[in-house]
């Protein structure tokens, strides 16, 4: 029970701070990357779920990829490695990323966000919960993607999206948000996937696929 109940506690905590990053990309919030800290307030680990199959698509439409693989730290926000969460709708934990340092600027993503360093710790490791292994493909929060882009000066500018491994519900979300005249964080956002993808670039994923 003392299991159970941690784990639904940062879960929990987890959403709470991506809806509050929603918020402030909308208000124009500069700080809100603080706000997407699917790391540090939910470090804690499971082995329940983890590889399982998922019925999830990626940006392709086929089935979604693993986000951390082995040698990473595990991630997600159900903690099985895979950009998926209980109520995909939300758009929330859905984008996978590659946190390492970029090379014009030798900042990582905590960097670049203002957030405190998680990006170089080490959690338990995708293979074996056991033992510790380095963050490095990690699934964001959509709003804090989006600000990302625009912080570390644009689309060309930010480290690798694993395409294969990134829920197409963030397609969903942020074309619905731009259809409703979204912030133009989140619009950029929108165009960044779909260009890093390798998309097309007029083809709409709010609509259902």
């Amino acid at each position: 029970h003392l299991l159970t109940n941690m784990i639904i506690r940062t879960a929990t905590l987890t959403l709470l701070l991506c809806v509050a990053a929603a918020t402030a990309t909308f208000s124009g919030d500069s700080s809100l990357l603080r706000a997407s800290k699917s790391g540090k307030e939910s470090h804690e680990t499971t082995k329940k779920g983890r590889g399982k199959e998922t019925t999830k698509k990626n940006v392709y439409g086929k089935d979604l990829h693993m986000c951390s693989t082995e040698g990473m730290a595990l991630t997600g926000f159900t903690r099985d490695g895979r950009c998926i969460e209980q109520q995909d709708d939300v758009g929330s934990h859905h984008i996978c990323i590659d946190l390492a340092s970029i090379a014009s600027t030798g900042k990582n993503f905590c960097d670049v966000t203002k957030q405190p360093d998680w990006c170089d710790d080490k959690m338990a490791c995708s293979d074996d919960s056991d033992e510790k292994c380095p963050v490095k493909h990690w699934c964001v929060c959509q709003w804090a993607f989006a600000a990302y882009i625009e912080k570390a000066g644009g689309c060309d500018a930010i480290q690798e999206i694993n395409c294969e491994a990134t829920n197409i519900e963030a397609l969903k979300a942020y074309e619905k948000k731009s259809k409703a005249g979204a912030d133009e964080n989140v619009v950029n956002a929108l165009k960044c996937l779909k260009q890093r993808c390798k998309l097309d670039a007029d083809a709409d994923f709010a609509i259902a696929r």
